[in-house]
Parts: C-alpha cells; sequence; structure tokens
C-alpha cells in the first residue's frame, strides 16, 4: 500500500473513531432516564470505535502530507463515512427506521439540513432526539473543520483539508496562523454561542432539555426539532424573537463573531458588505411576504403577517428551517418568495447552505456590468464587492460554481421526478435538501417520510454535495483527478 494510501486511510480511521463519540451523550441521557435506547447507543459506540481501531492498527505509522487534492477526497468522503456511521442508532433505535432512511437522516443532521422522514417526534425517546441534535452540533462547524484540530498533532496535515471545506471568496484567509488554531477557536466561539442560545431559550420559558436541543439546532441553522410542529408548538413571539438573532448569528460569517470576541468590537460587523446585502435581503423579503400575508387576509392584523414572514424568511435563508406555520399553505407566490431565499443562503464561512450571499452579490453585479458593456461597449467595468476590485478570475471562478450549482440542480431535480416525486415535490425537494434548508414543497415540503428509496438516496446525495458545494464531490467524478 502506497504511503499516500495509508495516510489517507489513517484519516478515515481517526474519523470513524472520533464520529463514535456522538454516541456517548444519548446514551449517559438514556441511562439518567432509564430509556432502553442506552443499549443501542453504548452498543453503536463500541462498535463504530472497534471499527475504527481496527482501521487505524495497521496504517497508524503513516508518515505523508496530504496534498489539496487528496483534500477534495478525504473531505467528500469523510461526510459519507460519517453518515453511515451515525446512521446505526436511527436503526436500530425507534424509530426503527431500514438503512436508507437511517442514511438519510444521519445526512440531514450531519450537514445541518433539518430535513426528516420521521414523524411522530413528540413520541420518541428523549435520547434520540437528543442524538438527532448532537448530530447537528457536530455538522455545524463541520466535522472535518473538528478533524483538522486533532490531525496535526497524530502528525497528519489539516491545511488542504480546511481549505477544501471552507467557502467563500476568501477561503485562504486564516485568523489565526495556524490552521489548527483556527479551528480550534471557531469551534470556542461556536460552542460559546450555543451555550448563550441555550440559556435565552431556558430563560425565555422552554424546558432545559428542549433549550439545549434547540439551541444546537438553531445556531447551526440545522432545523431539527423536538415536535412535530416545528417551532410552532411553543407559540411564544419571545422564543421566536430569540431564534431569529441566532439563525442570523449562525448565518453570519464566523470569523466576523471570532474578531468581535477577540477585539471586543463590533466594528467588523458594520463594515462587512456581505452581511449588510445579507440583512437587506432579509428585510425586503419580509417585507414582500408580510404584505402578501396581510392583504389576502391569512392573518388578522399586520403585526402577526410580520412575525411569521420576518421568522420563515430568517429560517429559511439561514437554511435552518424551523416553522412557525405551514407557509407552503399561504398564498400567491408567498412559499417561492419564502423558499426562493433559501437558494442564496447564508454569508461565507458560516453555517448555513445556499449559494452564500457573496456569490449571488457577485453574480447580480456581474450580469449588470454586461449590460452597462452593451450600452457603453468601449467602457472599462470593474465587479467590486466590498469597495474593491475582483480579479476576473474570481468573476468566472463564480460563474463557473453557479452552472455547476445550477446544472446540479436541475439534474438532481429531474432524476426526483422520474423516481416517482410529482414535478413540484421533486423541485421542492431538490431546493430543500441541495440547499440544506430542509423543508421543501408538494409531498416532501414537512417529512420524506412516504418519499421511495430512490428519493430519499438522491435526497442524501443532494445534501452532501449542498454542504460540500458541489465541487468537492465534482472533482472526484473527472478521469484528471485520478491521474498521477
Amino acid at each position: 500500500m502506497s504511503p499516500r494510501a495509508r495516510a489517507i486511510l489513517r484519516v478515515f480511521a481517526i474519523v470513524i473513531a472520533s464520529t463514535s463519540l456522538s454516541k456517548l451523550p444519548p446514551a449517559v441521557l438514556a441511562l439518567a432516564l432509564g430509556e432502553d435506547t442506552a443499549t443501542v447507543f453504548l452498543s453503536s459506540f463500541a462498535a463504530t470505535m472497534l471499527a475504527g481501531l481496527l482501521l487505524w492498527l495497521p496504517v497508524r505509522g503513516a508518515d505523508y502530507q496530504l496534498r489539496l487534492r487528496d483534500g477534495f477526497l478525504v473531505v467528500t468522503l469523510t461526510w459519507v463515512l460519517a453518515s453511515a456511521v451515525s446512521a446505526l442508532p436511527f436503526m436500530y433505535a425507534p424509530p426503527h427506521l431500514d438503512f436508507a432512511q437511517a442514511m438519510f437522516e444521519a445526512a440531514s443532521g450531519l450537514t445541518t439540513t433539518g430535513a426528516t422522514v420521521i414523524s411522530g417526534l413528540d413520541q420518541l425517546p428523549k435520547s434520540v432526539l437528543f442524538y438527532r441534535q448532537v448530530l447537528h452540533f457536530i455538522g455545524g462547524m463541520g466535522i472535518v473543520i473538528l478533524s483538522v484540530a486533532i490531525l496535526p498533532m497524530l502528525k497528519i496535515g489539516g491545511t488542504q483539508l480546511f481549505r477544501a471545506e471552507s467557502t467563500g471568496l476568501n477561503r485562504d484567509s486564516q485568523m489565526t496562523p495556524r490552521v489548527a488554531e483556527t479551528a480550534k477557536s471557531l469551534w470556542a466561539v461556536y460552542a460559546g454561542l450555543t451555550l448563550l442560545c441555550a440559556a435565552a431559550y431556558w430563560v425565555a420559558g422552554m424546558s432545559l432539555f428542549d433549550a439545549v436541543c434547540h439551541a444546537m439546532s438553531t445556531l447551526s441553522t440545522g432545523g431539527f426539532a423536538n415536535y412535530d410542529a416545528s417551532f410552532a408548538h411553543f407559540d411564544s413571539a419571545l422564543l421566536e424573537c430569540i431564534a431569529i438573532v441566532f439563525m442570523l448569528i449562525g448565518g453570519m460569517n464566523f470569523g466576523l463573531h471570532f474578531v468581535a470576541w477577540r477585539r471586543a468590537s463590533l466594528s467588523g460587523y458594520y463594515s462587512d458588505s456581505e452581511l449588510q446585502a445579507f440583512l437587506r435581503i432579509i428585510g425586503v423579503s419580509s417585507l414582500l411576504v408580510a404584505a402578501l400575508l396581510w392583504f389576502s387576509g391569512s392573518y388578522a392584523d399586520a403585526g402577526a403577517a410580520l412575525r411569521h414572514a420576518v421568522f420563515q424568511i430568517t429560517s429559511l435563508i439561514t437554511t435552518t428551517g424551523l416553522l412557525t406555520a405551514d407557509f407552503t399553505q399561504w398564498p400567491g407566490v408567498a412559499p417561492l418568495l419564502v423558499l426562493g431565499v433559501a437558494v442564496i443562503g447564508g454569508c461565507s464561512g458560516s453555517t448555513s447552505g445556499g449559494i452564500k450571499v457573496s456569490r449571488a452579490v457577485l453574480l447580480f453585479r456581474q450580469g449588470y456590468r454586461e449590460v452597462k458593456q452593451l450600452v457603453h461597449p468601449k467602457g472599462k467595468f470593474l465587479v467590486k464587492l466590498g469597495g474593491k476590485p475582483l480579479s476576473e478570475s474570481a468573476v468566472i471562478s463564480v460563474s463557473g460554481f453557479f452552472i455547476l450549482w445550477a446544472l446540479c440542480f436541475i439534474a438532481i431535480t429531474l432524476a426526483m421526478n422520474a423516481a416517482g416525486l410529482d414535478i413540484l415535490s421533486a423541485f421542492g425537494g431538490t431546493v430543500g435538501t441541495l440547499t440544506n434548508a430542509g423543508p421543501g414543497l408538494g409531498s416532501v415540503a414537512m417529512s420524506f417520510g412516504e418519499a421511495n428509496d430512490a428519493v430519499v438516496w438522491l435526497g442524501s446525495l443532494a445534501m452532501l454535495m449542498g454542504r460540500l458545494e458541489v465541487f468537492s464531490v465534482l472533482v472526484l467524478l473527472t478521469p484528471g483527478f485520478w491521474r498521477e
């Protein structure tokens, strides 16, 4: 076996072993509550930890510096392996899903999508509900970035993995000199904000269990809830306001949070052009949807219409997917507006999915430049972001990304339609999974529970592609990648 293969196998072994630890918190909770699921979680932990150790022992001495091209393979297969390992408890504990559904639920948790195949959440054991939220917590910042903080100590290079996982136009920028320190800093900020969210929920009236679970779901922009009614179960304007604040925080670039914490200053937020565009999109979209709801008579007063509009727009643009109402039943174009903002998604460097606000803004400005170029053929126009001109290579790169993303969207929609979904459900299901938002339209608006296995597998693939921003997956399909 080549040194490169041994090093990659060593990474996979560590990923499998570390992912097994996700079963311990729900196992402890199950033991404390006397739930029968404790045996399932403990046996799943033991089996996956043993598998990781057996894979690690033969390659424990591997000494090879991974390259960037290795990062694409490792990043993609890491998410696949982590999802497969995390699927076990869903098969052997309530709700006893088959493998396709269990893989979907695990992938949804780790990719922070929030789509589900489970109905009857209110009756599930608390340990299973908690496990779903633990997957959100792990996936929120990315299981790969978590590994980056550990791999350098094990003499496996992590910089390439971090670059392959990072998103946005400034993917090579780091907040601290060493990538491992960057990953640790991100996790510290992320964990601290999650605790703050849990405390706010608890003080505002949630039970401690619900507060902790929904904090992990909110800050990770995941969307799993403990109830079939989602966030509408609480029917509390105060809790909804708290959720909006922390969904927005999760949808912002975590580099801004890190700088604000390190410098004890909020100035970075005011000067970030992407954040300003993000908030403007939310404001305009919320007002449009609120007007549609009020004038159609869907809600008795403007206040209620605005309350639900702001929550759903914020929830979908951050690709969280928590719901206070069934927006698919709203009148006119309101459902498409709500679901449409999920395609834009949150800011670069956030836990959100979608194409990201910076890319959406750049695409708009590039299109506007082309219009001006037609009017003034001899003019020289630059595409700017944050007041700074971008290189043509950056503009072309974003255009290429969007074209590939759109082609994947069309392909998955057609595949879901061919697999048995009507065209509306196929469209909504693709938006919900490829953007990592969760809710869709039609028969998969609230759950994929009634979908056949082919649709479920397509949904799992779309969630992974969305989380990895399609490039990391598609590059593996090119023949040139496999040539030395």
